[in-house]
């Protein structure tokens, strides 16, 4: 009896561990194809106004739709739209194109006093936007896949996610942002004239780039200053061995900011910058779909570990988006944003800049510019505010187990 009851308990385990491994791939799988589509050709970098952009709302519509949400746009429908000026030309203050954008917006109604609202942007670059492209070749289609397909994936995932949770303190408000690249404006024309009272909202959560995670599996958290539950909660979850690095403010480069604006806590959650960044280059291939999967499910559990918070408290945080000296000069490299350690991790160095001449390289830390030393990014802004273009100076980086010393002209 007791063998026949271990056949019956271990072809449980056989069978549970084969369902969740079925469940795993089917998730896996449903975030491919949402962001394959989204990244395509066929969209052509989904530019706020055109018809690519169209395209992909409709896309999103018919999944929230599928997914048994209720429209929750204008007028009953799905879509929030707006109108906006379009100009060829970043440095124009009159004249542009006039256009209309739409956000896609759904809900998921619980019955509860509070709504959460999550959000990402899913337009594009176009062929390359105007002082918003980093390529530098003939007209190409720009298409995102990380920038941001992958936090509509992600997006929609978490729809059918708490659709099927016990979470249900809180209704939730699925928001597909477009005008985000040309600055924020469709998240900043929903608050504006919101389909929800504004005041019911209880936090916002951003996905914006949340395709790389990278082999740290490092999760940047942005906004953790603005309510002081976050950074206790983020230390209590335990996904796919992600670890969050946590920044302050809520003012920043994506669609959260326009929540933050109206008193409402918020997180933004990145996996880090990359060099396929606005540029064509950022395709569907390249995103780490398991580590999309693993940054989701971690967004999953924060919501559900905050159920029966009630509401949560807002606090207003300093801009740490303009903290550090104004500066003439550049290094030409990107930052690793996602670094946590001391100095500044150099994650792509560009073509004919000061650094690729001085010698510096991908994975190089700058720990000190000039006689500044660097422990954090702003210092390392602060290094660049003493230069103009013509100056020399030395810059100090950590390669593996190496102290390197170089000089640089900017």
């Amino acid at each position: 009896m007791k063998f026949k009851s271990f056949l019956i308990l271990a072809g449980f385990f056989v069978n549970l561990v084969s369902t969740t491994a079925q469940h795993h791939e089917a998730d896996l799988q449903k975030l491919q194809v949402d962001v394959v589509y989204l990244a395509s050709d066929l969209l052509k970098g989904r530019e706020t106004g055109q018809p690519g952009e169209t395209l992909a709302a409709h896309y999103i519509a018919t999944r929230f739709g599928e997914l048994g949400l209720e429209p929750m746009g204008l007028g009953g429908s799905w879509f929030h739209p707006f109108d906006f000026t379009f100009n060829d030309n970043p440095h124009a203050t009159t004249g542009g194109e006039q256009r209309m954008g739409k956000n896609v917006v759904a809900y998921l109604d619980n019955g509860a006093p509070t709504t959460v609202v999550i959000g990402a942007h899913y337009d594009h670059l176009g062929l390359g936007m105007p002082g918003a492209s980093l390529y530098t070749g003939e007209p190409a289609v720009h298409n995102g896949a990380d920038d941001n397909a992958s936090g509509v994936a992600s997006l929609l995932f978490l729809a059918e996610y708490l659709k099927n949770s016990k979470a249900k303190n809180n209704n939730y408000l699925f928001l597909g942002f477009s005008g985000e690249e040309s600055g924020l404006i469709g998240s900043k024309k929903f608050v504006e004239n919101p389909t929800i009272d504004l005041k019911s909202v209880n936090y916002m959560l951003n996905m914006d780039m949340v395709g790389r995670l990278n082999e740290e599996k490092v999760l940047a958290v942005n906004g953790a200053g603005t309510s002081p539950v976050w950074k206790d909660e983020l230390t209590k979850i335990s996904v796919g061995g992600i670890n969050t690095k946590t920044t302050d403010s809520g003012i920043g480069p994506s669609d959260q900011t326009s929540f933050y604006l109206q008193d409402i806590p918020v997180l933004h959650f990145f996996t880090g910058q990359h060099t396929d960044y606005h540029k064509p280059s950022d395709d569907s291939e390249l995103v780490n779909y398991p580590g999309l999967l693993d940054v989701s499910l971690f967004i999953a559990q924060l919501i559900e570990n905050l159920n029966d918070d009630g509401k949560l408290v807002f606090t207003k945080t300093k801009d740490e988006s303009k903290q550090g000296a104004s500066f003439k000069v550049t290094l030409g490299v990107m930052p690793d944003y996602v670094y946590d350690g001391e100095g500044m991790r150099i994650d792509a160095v560009m073509d004919d800049r000061p650094a690729i001449k001085a010698g510096l390289e991908k994975g190089d830390v700058v720990i000190q510019i000039g006689d500044v030393p660097v422990k954090t990014i702003y210092d390392y802004m602060d290094g660049l505010g003493k230069f103009k273009k013509g100056d020399k100076t030395m810059v100090k980086v950590k390669r593996k187990d190496q102290l390197i010393e170089r000089e640089v002209e900017f």
